[in-house]
């Protein structure tokens, strides 16, 4: 008598998906909790942003985060490439993703600089809020980027295996909420000069 294998379907959704989804319902929450601080003090200031502070340049920022949203098309391809077992295809658009998130986070972090040498997050309720905003963002695209460098290697180095294809499914998860994080910070950052 023989062993087959029988491959039945998964009646559900992973546990590596749960968890991923409650830690990023936790951080829409948060990213929620500081925009509706941004507009509260909005509503409150005399003027905003204060005297002295050039409200920001709009053409950068959209631009950057219209890349980062672009990050998410070769993402969105590695997950269909894990589920088709297809490793090689999976891994090479996640590092096409990292190239450009990486590019993303650069500029970004050029664009952090030059914002803390016009203003100070000390003198104002708007630089506390503006930069506590960017600097909590920017945390979460660098921990993407990890996330990124992290399943690249495992799947280089142990392949695609049934839990490494959650693993990527998870990625993409993380990336579509940042994504979309991104375009309420950007418009959140910018709402003075809209």
């Amino acid at each position: 008598m023989s062993a087959t294998r029988i491959v039945r379907p998964r009646k559900s959704v992973p546990n590596g998906i749960w968890g991923m989804a409650l830690f990023l319902c936790a951080e829409v929450s948060l990213f929620g909790l500081l925009i509706g601080t941004y507009f509260y003090l909005d509503f409150i200031a005399r003027s905003w942003p204060p005297y002295g502070i050039k409200a920001p340049s709009v053409v950068l920022p959209l631009v950057a985060t219209a890349v980062l949203l672009a990050t998410l098309v070769p993402i969105r391809f590695a997950s269909r490439a894990a589920r088709a077992d297809r490793r090689g295809a999976a891994i090479t658009a996640i590092a096409i993703a990292l190239v450009i998130q990486g590019c993303y986070l650069a500029l970004q972090i050029l664009l952090f600089a030059h914002d803390l040498n016009q203003f100070s997050p000390q003198r104002s309720a708007y630089g506390s809020i503006y930069f506590t905003l960017l600097a909590v963002h920017h945390a979460h695209v660098l921990l993407g980027i990890l996330l990124d460098l992290a399943l690249i290697w495992m799947l280089a180095t142990r392949g695609l295996t049934e839990y490494w294809k959650v693993g990527v499914r998870v990625l993409a998860l993380y990336w579509y909420v940042v994504g979309g994080v991104a375009v309420f910070v950007v418009l959140t950052q910018l709402a003075p000069s809209l």
